[in-house]
């Protein structure tokens, strides 16, 4: 016989006994964590980073080709952005999924439906119970990644300064804080991807296709990321905070993207939690040969998810000057001459020479796209810059040849060309022995809505 969910709500019969939700929760959360691979999952979250960065940061090769990763030998604070890079692109989609995108499958695959809606008496508050249930074992696996990559980077490396994404030194104090703030600002996208997994759960039932949404969501978002899409487009994307948290390792900082990608992946939590709380509230789930709510139900919940991309699209294309790639040639000029400056007054600390300022050495950049042959704007990876900079007492400017590699997403890779004095080793001879060289490759950034410059 079919129970459905109106048949036991107990807001349709005064007198019922409703269990609590922090009962219900409680209980929610001891099914979820007794999960072989609930278990699996914190034990991995809470040592495997710690042991990945103390590895890593000990090795003659670092992964230079990762934001921070160059720097993994300077400081222990590098260590967790690097694994915040690949939590945001991998690791926290597949955890959202294993755990958001099957909290109600496992219900509708075990048919313990018809149980648990006459314990509780009350399907508003087994949604909210399992929903809780979930975001808290959401934030245990966050906080694990969070604690155990730095723990890992602070003890075999030590609690030292760290180069930003301009080239200026934030203090381990800032260091520590701004590492803080990153991971905080990605639980927002997260959150999003294990609403998004809810509705899958709810919506698809037992159909594996709703434990993979979330991270088929995210592979979906990465790839759009990849093409020439504006920049409004992107920042609609309720994944693209996993990518503007670079924002804060820039003096001053660059917070619009970062606020606005964060807001729009905030919008994406609730509107996907109250959809998956409506069609949770019409449906039976107690039919055991139903695979979910079927098509008309996807199409009730693929539509508004829908119109709200258009609608965000359009919110932040009228609010900022973004409908283009956002990156400009002013705007690549500013950012290597800006990261250039500060790498070599910390160079030349190195080198133990005479301090200088920024202000002396004067930094300019020129750049072009393969040779002035393509306009230069918009992300590829054939940017060439001619840095010069003035020397007190020095007769004539200094000038060093950098390739760059400017992604969609406004980050420069600068790949030092000569001279070898400037950038054409790896390592530089200081009177402590060799250390690496700050200016044979760097990384920088573009702020894509900036009004500043053109572009």
């Amino acid at each position: 016989m079919t129970v459905t969910v109106a048949a036991v709500d107990a807001d349709a019969q005064p007198g019922t006994l409703r269990v609590p939700v922090l009962r219900a929760y409680r209980f929610e959360l001891v099914k979820l964590v007794s999960q072989w691979r609930i278990r699996l999952l914190v034990l991995a979250c809470w040592t495997v980073p710690g042991l990945f960065v103390a590895a890593v940061s000990q090795q003659s090769t670092l992964p230079t080709d990762t934001l921070f990763g160059r720097w993994m030998h300077a400081t222990g604070w590098a260590g967790p952005l690097v694994v915040l890079g690949f939590a945001g692109s991998w690791a926290l989609p597949l955890l959202t999924s294993v755990v958001a995108g099957d909290v109600f499958a496992a219900e509708d695959r075990l048919g313990t439906w018809r149980h648990l809606l006459v314990a509780v008496r009350s399907p508003q508050r087994i949604f909210a119970a399992k929903a809780l249930a979930a975001l808290t074992v959401i934030l245990l696996l966050v906080a694990g990644m969070v604690a155990s990559s730095s723990v890992g980077g602070l003890l075999t490396v030590g609690n030292r300064p760290l180069v930003g994404l301009d080239g200026h030194l934030l203090s381990p104090s800032d260091a520590a804080g701004n590492v803080l703030l990153a991971w905080v600002c990605v639980l927002a996208p997260t959150l999003a991807l294990a609403a998004i997994g809810l509705l899958g759960s709810v919506v698809l039932g037992r159909s594996p296709i709703g434990l993979l949404l979330p991270a088929l969501v995210a592979v979906a978002m990465q790839l759009a990321q990849m093409l020439p899409l504006p920049v409004a487009l992107r920042l609609a994307l309720p994944g693209y905070a996993f990518i503007t948290w670079h924002r804060l390792f820039t003096s001053p900082g660059q917070p619009r993207e970062l606020l606005i990608s964060v807001a729009v992946s905030l919008v994406w939590v609730v509107v996907a939690t109250g959809l998956a709380h409506h069609l949770f509230m019409r449906w039976d789930f107690t039919n055991a040969t139903d695979d979910g709510i079927g098509r008309r139900a996807l199409t009730i919940a693929l539509l508004p998810l829908a119109a709200l991309l258009a609608v965000t699209f359009g919110v932040v294309a009228v609010a900022t000057p973004s409908m283009g790639s956002g990156i400009s040639q002013a705007k690549v000029q500013q950012s290597v001459a800006t990261a250039f400056a500060h790498l070599y007054r910390m160079q030349t600390a190195q080198l133990n020479r005479p301090a200088v300022t920024e202000a002396q050495l004067a930094v300019t950049a020129a750049c072009d796209r393969s040779g002035g042959q393509v306009d230069p704007q918009g992300p590829g990876n054939d940017w060439r810059c001619v840095v010069t900079w003035h020397l007190p007492g020095a007769a004539a400017p200094g000038t060093a040849l950098y390739q760059l590699n400017v992604t969609s997403d406004g980050r420069i890779e600068a790949d030092g060309d000569g001279p070898k004095e400037v950038n054409g080793y790896f390592l530089v001879r200081t009177p402590t022995g060799d250390a690496p060289n700050p200016l044979w490759q760097f990384d920088g950034t573009v702020e894509l809505v900036s009004t500043s410059l053109k572009g």
